[in-house]
């Protein structure tokens, strides 16, 4: 009679570890399964930011040359010349019909 208290008294230890293992395992795979959801997001992230600084690269490159070109007395001359119909001294400026 003694065995099969012991047997029964095992196999509720038995079941109890079990269910302790499967409980941690189920933490642990939750934990695992939100850090690589955090990873995808942060690629993602990561993805938008660079094309945001590549962007903000051609802006700066198209500001760079831009404020090169206006360093030049003739480029801003005429430059005003055609965007503002300044004129050189006695020059008339005639506006013209577009399309």
């Amino acid at each position: 009679m003694a065995k099969k208290g012991r047997k029964k008294k095992s196999s509720i230890v038995s079941k109890l570890i079990s269910i302790v293992l499967i409980v941690a395992a189920i933490a642990i795979l939750t934990g695992v399964l939100e850090k690589i959801y955090q990873m995808f997001t942060l690629q993602q992230q990561a993805k938008v930011v660079e094309a945001e600084l590549e962007a903000l690269r051609d802006e700066n490159a198209s500001l760079t040359s831009t404020k090169e070109k206006l360093e030049d007395p003739d480029y801003v001359q005429t430059y005003a010349r055609g965007e503002y119909m300044f004129s050189k001294g006695d020059e008339k400026v005639f506006y013209l019909p577009g399309d």
